[in-house]
């Protein structure tokens, strides 16, 4: 059975080395000033929760433990991620939610091969960072609430993500490229300033959970009401409106074209 570390103290003595065959740390709300150097002695841990803390850097010791597969350091006050973070090649969760400041990933971090769940949401991004398009394993990523204004065409790299959040940033338009995202299964676009929802994302027949909601639509849809909706299909709503909104958008480009080739051809027969 794993051993865990669970104490009180905003600083942690250097005669926990004692205790190097832990293979967990969880510390929480203890006023955690900073992540000890002495951090990459403990060759054996697995996870290390050090959530909800005051830490500001990680060190770059960190990179030493090769074993670790959970790394949780949300709701700190971290500004910048070490490159030596890619050196945990068995990391398989990564949190890094409500440090507020971090804006970018070293490219490093593309190469963690099994990262699989990486939660970026409440920081300062304003553009994917190249290194998550990179990380092949990747199947869940939130990037809700930080300053994303656009999303690059290159997305479609993320083969096997099934879960993207992107609810309150700043998106105004999506890539046709992110029709490409065959195993996509959930998508949160709310609280955003899309304008246009592209026409190819119909093609996205993987897809089981969409929500569109709070966005400037150019397009007024009304679905109509739905009678009897099991509970579990309630989540489907997003999916029927996004169809929906497709199809009208399809309807009025095909009429405007329809418009413009019935139009009367006037011929000048002055002179």
């Amino acid at each position: 059975m794993a051993k865990d570390l669970t104490v009180c103290s905003c600083t942690l003595p250097s005669s926990l080395l004692k205790l190097n065959q832990l293979q967990g740390w969880q510390l929480h709300r203890i006023g955690l000033l900073k992540i000890p150097e002495f951090i990459g002695r403990f060759q054996n841990l697995i996870i290390l929760d050090l959530s909800r803390n005051t830490i500001s850097e990680i060190p770059r010791g960190i990179g030493l433990l090769t074993r670790l597969q959970e790394l949780i350091l949300s709701y700190n006050k971290i500004k910048t991620v070490p490159k030596e973070l890619s050196n945990c090649v068995s990391l398989e969760k990564l949190e890094l939610a409500v440090n507020r400041d971090i804006s970018d990933l070293p490219q490093e971090l593309g190469s963690l091969i099994k990262l699989t769940h990486l939660d970026l949401s409440m920081n300062h991004f304003t553009t994917i960072p190249s290194a998550v398009l990179n990380m092949p394993a990747l199947e869940w990523l939130d990037l809700g609430s930080n300053r994303l204004e656009q999303l690059p065409d290159t997305i479609e790299r993320m083969q096997n993500l099934h879960t993207l959040w992107l609810q309150r940033n700043e998106i105004t338009c999506l890539p046709e490229t992110i029709s490409n995202m065959k195993n996509l299964g959930t998508l949160v676009l709310s609280n955003n300033k899309l304008q246009d929802i592209p026409l190819c994302m119909e093609e996205m027949t993987n897809l089981r959970f969409v929500n569109f909601r709070d966005n400037p639509l150019k397009l007024e849809v009304t679905l109509s009401p739905s009678e009897g909706i099991e509970e579990e299909e309630e989540e489907l709503f997003g999916l029927q409106f996004m169809h929906t909104y497709i199809q009208e958008s399809r309807s009025r480009a095909d009429n405007q074209v329809n418009c413009s080739t019935t139009s009367p051809i006037s011929i000048n027969t002055d002179g």
